[in-house]
């Protein structure tokens, strides 16, 4: 098995009163190898997805209690974070986003640590990080909150995304813990745009933005892209939510960047991946609602290495049959292709993501199942 990465799998069957699923959970982190990692007196940051407002398919507080203890239980200081949507919702700045969490019950009641938004009250609080060996991104602009910690932990619920193909790992972490403007970058090739309709032409654009992008005339707001460095910040004080990000990058240069972008965010200290595959929803849970799941549950992955554990999740779903009523059952998604995801999101390839990210060294796509 040399050159193979080990992924470690635990399914959900419970069928005693001996251990329940949390505690398998926890069981399957330490057999991977949770237990070795140094954590006395160390900040640990839980990197996961409270869920849109309205969207019921996020994972359960409970889950992120498990890692949480594991983290105490080890002497390290846990908190949840995610940073700040560069879409208008629920989550576009840290009250909201926090209240949205509140609202879908995570709290330090429910999972026994704190919950800090990784980029700030605006999305602007962040860390300009080197991506070494970056093809499109040369420095990811990251949530401090998320760089400050000692050790990082995503905790993923693996599922498809409309933009990436598939809500993975890489996915939870180059795109979430990015700041405002690290979204935009890996979103959009140019700058924001102004909704001529929704702007009430009160400067508040103008008065943010260090370089005169933004101009009020006639009482509508415009961006002049010349002078744009795709800060974000624009779209964090607009009160009329008028500001948007363009959307237009390629979908395969957005899967390289999210590869880039988590390579800012795991290099120079240790890092554990976990990926939940149940209720695997055919859009990311950024989403105000969520469809039937594409296919059954398959059970709980953990692992050190990102890219096979998102090549060990896909490989499951792809085993499992199409289920019924779902998206993925419609004859406008039938395809012979053998790929729930492709199927499902015909666009975009997300194994492009996986072998750019294992191009950059983030990890292999070879790996060995563990089941305990």
């Amino acid at each position: 098995m040399a050159g193979k990465a080990k992924v470690y799998f635990a399914d959900f069957r419970a069928p005693s009163w001996r251990e329940n699923l949390p505690q398998k959970l926890a069981r399957l982190m330490m057999t991977a190898g949770f237990g070795d990692i140094d954590l006395e007196g160390k900040y640990a940051a839980i990197k996961m997805h409270f869920g849109e407002p309205g969207n019921l398919a996020y994972l359960r507080p409970n889950w992120a209690k498990v890692v949480a203890d594991l983290v105490k239980a080890q002497g390290g200081r846990p908190y949840l974070t995610d940073c700040n949507t560069l879409y208008v919702g629920g989550r576009k700045n840290a009250l909201d986003h926090i209240e949205s969490a509140y609202v879908n019950g995570f709290s330090p009641f429910s999972t026994g640590c704190h919950i800090l938004i990784g980029d700030g009250l605006k999305g602007t609080d962040e860390v300009l990080v080197p991506v070494v060996g970056g093809e499109y991104v040369k420095e990811a602009k990251i949530g401090r909150a998320v760089m400050d910690a000692d050790v990082f932990i995503s905790l993923t619920h693996f599922k498809g995304h409309e933009q990436a193909g598939m809500g993975g790992a890489l996915k939870n972490i180059g795109m979430g813990c990015g700041s405002r403007a690290g979204k935009m970058e890996m979103h959009s090739s140019g700058t924001p745009y102004v909704k001529q309709k929704r702007c009430i032409g009160c400067g508040a654009c103008v008065k943010i933005c260090a370089h005169d992008a933004p101009s009020v005339t006639d009482g509508k707001a415009s961006i002049d892209p010349d002078k744009c460095v795709g800060c974000g910040r624009c779209l964090g004080v607009c009160p009329k939510d008028a500001i948007f990000a363009a959307n237009d990058e390629a979908p395969a240069i957005l899967n390289k960047k999210i590869a880039e972008y988590t390579k800012a965010v795991v290099d120079g200290r240790p890092c554990f991946h976990v990926s939940l595959v149940l209720d695997i929803s055919p859009n990311c849970d950024c989403h105000g609602e969520n469809d039937v799941p594409i296919a059954p549950d398959v059970g709980m992955f953990a692992s050190f290495d990102p890219v096979a554990l998102d090549q060990a999740c896909a490989d499951a779903v792809n085993a499992q049959p199409v289920m019924a009523g779902s998206a993925l059952s419609d004859g406008a998604w039938d395809c012979d292709c053998g790929d729930h995801f492709v199927a499902l999101h015909p666009d975009t390839d997300w194994r492009v993501c996986l072998e750019h990210g294992e191009k950059l060294g983030l990890g292999t796509r070879e790996y060995e199942l563990i089941k305990i």
